[in-house]
């Protein structure tokens, strides 16, 4: 993730390409739910102002906005492309091109905006992740809450073609959020057992993954991909909220 990306980093063309199957990936409800408990606003989220860090393409906000439909969002997005689907998308929110590895220069409303903040599944893609979470805590006024997840467990081949660097263990996320100077409050493994069971099936796919959602126009999987999904969907719901088996790992932490 640098302003002038690599083939891997290039997300112009990966939200481009792949939309719509990061739209049907059964992981993804599974992790906002995670997400909404760990961020703990009540009712409707009158007052709340929430941060999407890596906005991509407006999912996460779109789950957001549906839960906490009178909160004030602002997503942050490397790519354009993401930035454009997502502002479609949630018309309701506010989404910014933005580099959060480049030294920044905040408009006033948005410093010190953010009264709770969500960055799922982007440390993964970057070198230096403490300094992406160190930038973002300017968008972020103090005592704002901080729902992190991270990919844990083996790498898939797709995971390597869409530029995961590496995968987490909760030491290693505590220690990067100590770095970028929040206060850890929970960090650990979730998903087991369902959710290590379909990372399981998309490791044994290999390239095959690949090839069957960039042959598609849309960006869709194959229909019986489709179907373990939807299956995926409802098993993934039944898991273990905290056991250090999961290889989905999430943390809790504050702006201090």
């Amino acid at each position: 993730m640098t302003s002038k990306p690599s083939k891997q980093d290039d997300w112009d063309q990966h939200w481009d390409v792949y939309h719509q199957s990061a739209e049907e990936n059964p992981a993804q409800n599974y992790r906002r739910e995670v997400i909404f408990s760990l961020l703990g606003i009540p009712g409707k989220g009158k007052g709340a102002r929430i941060l999407d860090i890596g906005s991509g393409q407006g999912d996460m906000i779109a789950a957001v906005r549906a839960q906490y439909p009178e909160a004030e969002l602002l997503g942050v997005e490397l790519s354009q492309s993401g930035v454009a689907i997502a502002g479609r998308k949630v018309p309701a929110a506010r989404f910014v091109q933005r580099d959060l590895l480049q030294p920044m220069d905040l408009p006033e409303g948005q410093r010190g905006w953010a009264t709770h903040a969500i960055c799922s599944e982007v440390i993964e893609h970057i070198d230096d992740p403490a300094l992406l979470l160190r930038n973002a805590r300017q968008y972020m006024a103090p005592d704002c809450q901080l729902a992190l997840t991270a990919p844990g467990g083996p790498m898939s081949a797709f995971d390597k073609h869409i530029g995961h660097r590496r995968h987490w263990g909760p030491v290693d996320v505590e220690r990067v959020l100590r770095d970028a100077g929040y206060d850890p409050r929970r960090v650990s493994g979730v998903g087991f057992p369902f959710f290590n069971l379909y990372r399981c099936l998309v490791i044994l796919r290999g390239e095959k993954l690949i090839q069957d959602v960039s042959a598609s126009p849309s960006g869709t999987a194959s229909p019986a991909a489709r179907l373990a999904m939807a299956v995926f969907q409802r098993l993934i719901r039944l898991n273990l909220n905290s056991s250090r088996h999961g290889w989905q790992m999430v943390a809790q932490a504050r702006v201090p």
